[in-house]
């Protein structure tokens, strides 16, 4: 096979410097190794059409595989539409619209479908011919970068953007032989497997740790370390406003336990002000349950850093966002993290005597039912979306009285927390595994056994 472009290919395609497939693989329009239909059934129901079920744009966008026993809508569609549009296991169906242009064409492959499923409108069915090429491998090289930007180029609209019947049609595809085409379909389907499992895992782990607050934060801990029993000793409680509490805890307002309560500051000039480093600059986006996310930060210069001191954060204080769509997220600050400020949105509550074990478990409450449920209710009577300080210091907060129970408390929140952020270093250190490994495998780079490629890959 040579590695020349196919001369079926227009000049609108392929521009001066764009690459060239890898010794082996040949170029092809997408149309010459699969059938492409672009679908107009729409979500209505007519009592003259047929029952189905829908795969919409959603069912597409947020995922890279279709299994089958998905949530799909209820609709009707017409006995032509069924024909012509019903979904098949091995099939990739494409987002063939988006608001913008570097956001469009995300393929997910069909693993397995049901027979009253139907590809609803803004997608593009492809359906790839099986002897000439593998579905996950075309789903992967659409998903490359070579093709988003191919599509990007080429999209049209002003308030929406669209992908012509031709776009998609002459969409250059890379084509190994087969055999090297499945080599690395299951090397990427392997990884992905990966950071399902790992998803779910996360996801499981989030669920109990939700389930062990509540017992945590309403039977506490005894003496031996035991969750206290309502049933066996119903005398180790007693009733509050808020619900019943162990009897050994006190209800305390936040400006009980606080020294101070305030948000931080946004310095003036816009982004202008923000650096490539500095002083950390801790936005309401850094702020997760799962603790500071500093993956998206900014920093400001040391001179606007002393003019803004009553935003700094030190260890052991607690950050709570208290405006906008990320309302009620909680964590702490952790000990090393080095001078920092926050911005208005951001409110620090500091304990009267910094601990780190009371911070994990202030953090704790705010973060569970008890504290989310009067963030809500608070929330939900302001004329704007936000809390204020009064609110917050008003706050109340189910408090061990005894030191050596809060220290047990965080201990056993701080070990649910220790197995989720290592499951989540271990996701995000599978995701930039596979995109190496798209760079690598759908341009050729590396051409080794699926075996040994995904060994190699994850350690």
């Amino acid at each position: 096979m040579g590695s020349k472009s196919s001369p079926s290919l227009p000049r609108w395609v392929k521009r001066p410097d764009d690459p060239h497939p890898p010794a082996g693989w040949t170029e092809t329009p997408l149309a010459a190794v699969a059938d492409i239909r672009f679908s107009n059934v729409d979500k209505k129901s007519y009592a003259s059409e047929r029952p189905v079920r829908l795969c919409n744009y959603t069912d597409v966008y947020n995922k890279e595989y279709v299994h089958g026993h998905e949530d799909f809508m209820n609709a009707t569609a017409s006995e032509t539409e069924i024909v012509r549009f019903s979904i098949r296991a091995g099939d990739v169906i494409i987002t063939k619209d988006s608001e913008t242009p570097d956001d469009i064409g995300v393929p997910a492959v069909v693993l397995a479908a049901p027979k009253d499923l139907v590809c609803g409108y803004h997608l593009a069915l492809i359906r790839p011919r099986s002897d000439q090429i593998s579905s996950v491998f075309l789903a992967k090289q659409i998903a490359d970068t070579r093709i988003s930007q191919y599509y990007a180029r080429l999209a049209n609209g002003l308030t929406r953007y669209g992908l012509t019947n031709a776009v998609v049609e002459f969409t250059p595809i890379w084509l190994p032989t087969p055999e090297e085409q499945h080599e690395v379909a299951a090397v990427l389907r392997g990884i992905d497997e990966a950071i399902l499992k790992t998803e779910k895992l996360i996801a499981k782990l989030k669920s109990i740790k939700q389930g062990l607050l509540h017992d945590l934060l309403t039977r506490g801990l005894d003496d031996n370390g035991e969750l206290r029993n309502p049933e066996d000793h119903p005398e180790q409680f007693k009733e509050t406003p808020q619900g019943r509490i162990p009897a050994a805890w006190e209800t305390l307002t936040i400006s009980d336990l606080a020294v101070y309560v305030g948000s931080g500051i946004t310095p003036t000039g816009g982004s202008t002000v923000y650096k490539r480093e500095g002083v950390l600059f801790i936005r309401s986006q850094n702020v997760t349950f799962e603790g500071l996310l500093l993956d998206d930060i900014a920093y400001i210069d040391e001179r606007t850093h002393q003019m803004m001191a009553r935003s700094e954060v030190f260890a052991h204080d607690v950050l709570l966002n208290i405006t906008g769509a990320s309302i009620g997220r909680c964590c702490t600050v952790p000990e090393g993290l080095g001078p920092a400020n926050v911005n208005q949105h951001v409110c620090i509550i500091r304990t009267a005597r910094p601990r780190r074990e009371d911070a994990i478990l202030l953090a704790a409450v705010l973060a569970s039912f008890i504290g989310q449920r009067q963030i809500d209710r608070l929330n939900a009577g302001s004329n704007r979306q936000g809390l204020n300080y009064q609110q917050l210091r008003s706050f109340l907060v189910p408090w061990p009285k005894h030191e050596a129970e809060r220290t047990a408390l965080a201990a056993r929140i701080e070990s649910a927390d220790s197995r989720i952020r290592a499951e989540e270093a271990y996701l995000s250190k599978l995701r930039a595994i596979k995109r190496g490994l798209m760079q690598d495998l759908l341009t050729g780079r590396v051409r080794v056994p699926a075996d040994k490629v995904l060994a190699s890959a994850t350690g």
